[in-house]
């Protein structure tokens, strides 16, 4: 018994040792990428105080996303005009991102969109994905679904998803375009294909409603599954309602719970009674 106590105990100090192992390296790893960062840092500011443009807008990004220096909008704004006003394109798409959402200057949608506009003008896909929302929505511009739509395509010639499934949208509602439902298809597929769960979640509704794509259920349920598994609640609730009624995939009632419970955990109705079909 005594031995057995001592081989237990033995284990317990083995275990409590290899445990502090692990920590210690992974703190020790931690600090190491810290460092890292901080000396990456260091370097892009030496650079930037010189006036390397390149070097402004990635201490920009460093201030923005809090890496390698204290997160401080104030300053990657600050760093960023300076890229910015050296034609820095991803520096322009920063400064307007941060007039947009009001992080360390005044929300401005008018400064936004002069700055999405420089950096759209330059071929820059997500400052040409953002301008086109702005003109959509008429924010700090005059609302203009077809300049909005030429915006996107631009964009998505470039393999923006964003924007593969925003010119999806416009086609599917004739927002800007014809209504093409070929087209919508076409475009959420693509966007689809790049992971947008918007688009997946679409371009399942097209192929449940059978709209320029043939009525399948079985796509319709894959689509919707993809667009789930990325959290869309829409998405999970539609999944769950294909395993209650059995579309796309065998009658499974208990799965179709699993999936009604994850999209009520983000705010959709649990019962399967108000599944009336998708939404």
């Amino acid at each position: 018994m005594k031995s057995f106590r001592t081989i237990a105990v033995g284990v317990l100090c083995l275990a409590v040792l290899c445990g502090a192992a692990i920590l210690w390296r992974a703190h020790n790893q931690k600090a190491i990428e810290q460092k890292k960062l901080t000396d990456e840092a260091s370097a892009y500011r030496a650079r930037a105080e010189k006036g390397d443009a390149g070097a402004q807008y990635a201490l920009a990004y460093m201030y923005y996303q809090g890496r390698g220096v204290p997160q401080d909008y104030h300053e990657a704004v600050r760093w960023a005009r300076m890229a910015a006003e050296q034609g820095n394109a991803k520096a322009q798409f920063v400064l307007g991102s941060a007039y947009q959402g009001g992080r360390g200057v005044p929300q401005d949608y008018l400064e936004a969109s002069r700055w999405y506009g420089k950096a759209a003008d330059q071929g820059y896909a997500k400052a040409q994905t953002e301008i086109g929302s702005l003109y959509y929505y008429g924010l700090g511009i005059v609302q203009d679904y077809a300049k909005a739509a030429r915006w996107y395509r631009k964009a998505a010639d470039h393999g923006e998803a964003v924007a593969e499934y925003d010119l999806g949208s416009a086609y599917y509602h004739g927002t800007g375009v014809s209504q093409d439902y070929i087209e919508a298809a076409r475009w959420y597929r693509k966007a689809a294909d790049q992971g947008d769960a918007g688009a997946q979640y679409a371009l399942a509704y097209m192929y449940y409603h059978g709209q320029a794509v043939g009525q399948d259920y079985a796509q319709a349920v894959h689509w919707f599954h993809k667009a789930a598994d990325r959290g869309d609640a829409e998405a999970q609730y539609q999944v769950g309602y294909m395993y209650y009624e059995g579309k796309g995939v065998p009658q499974e009632k208990a799965e179709a719970v699993r999936w009604f419970r994850k999209a009520a955990k983000q705010g959709k109705p649990e019962s399967p009674a108000c599944a009336k079909g998708v939404a």
